[in-house]
């Protein structure tokens, strides 16, 4: 198994999370963009701010690696319009994969038309652009039925409005690996999550990310079925070792 073609190498600290200045912060992520080509990764992941950088380094060096921002990171909080501002200028700027983050308090709330319109315009954006699109939902913030819930009405809204050939463009995705958590507890993919996940979202393809901190945690996710595993340790991982990243 070719484990490298599932790795979507992360790295989306801002200087200030990383306790750097932004020079500092631009050497890491260089070096994240690097490792990625050097690796074969399937794809470095960063934020909108970098993705300029990461096409410049990936066509100079003829590489395949393909490139993914965060959209409304970490939060998701943002209206629709902000959502598809920051969308279309990563498209401008030639970004592969677009990672929105789902506005899941307002799902919790039960503010179901917000999440339907915001997953309908964003998703019809960048498939009409022949992008590649996740919906993180958070797991760490929902509870079991939250989850399965909010996987199936990803499903229903892009089962309902595209084409079967646009199914496997549209991820539902675990977790942005910011969420604060009490206790120290998981923030990211969990084995039960992502079950719940892959149960309600198929055909949809699944992205475990955060919390998979090994290549044995890594097979046992391509084994239960998730087509793409985020983590900023994917070298490590690929190594066979374990990674001490944070997500």
């Amino acid at each position: 198994m070719n484990i490298k073609q599932y790795l979507d190498s992360t790295y989306l600290k801002t200087p200030y999370q990383a306790g750097l200045t932004e020079a500092e912060n631009i050497i890491i992520v260089k070096k994240f963009i690097q490792e990625a080509i050097d690796e074969h990764f399937k794809l470095i992941m960063i934020r909108p701010d970098m993705v300029s950088l990461a096409i410049k380094m990936v066509n100079a060096a003829n590489s395949n690696v393909q490139i993914g921002t965060v959209i409304d990171f970490p939060q998701g909080k943002s209206g629709l319009e902000v959502k598809l501002a920051e969308a279309n200028l990563a498209i401008l700027n030639g970004v592969d994969d677009l990672d929105f983050v789902c506005n899941y308090e307002a799902f919790k709330k039960g503010n179901l038309d917000l999440v339907k319109e915001e997953i309908l315009k964003c998703t019809q954006m960048g498939l009409a652009s022949n992008k590649v699109v996740k919906w993180i939902i958070e797991v760490a913030a929902l509870n079991d039925k939250q989850i399965m819930q909010l996987s199936a009405l990803i499903k229903k809204i892009v089962i309902s409005n595209f084409k079967e050939e646009n199914y496997a463009s549209v991820f539902v995705k675990s977790s942005t690996g910011f969420y604060k958590t009490e206790n120290n507890l998981t923030n990211g993919a969990t084995v039960s999550s992502i079950i719940m996940m892959l149960d309600n979202a198929s055909p949809l393809p699944v992205k475990a990310a955060g919390g998979v901190r090994s290549y044995d945690e890594a097979i046992e996710m391509i084994r239960l079925g998730v087509k793409r595993i985020g983590t900023s340790g994917a070298k490590a991982i690929a190594d066979g070792q374990k990674t001490e990243r944070e997500y």
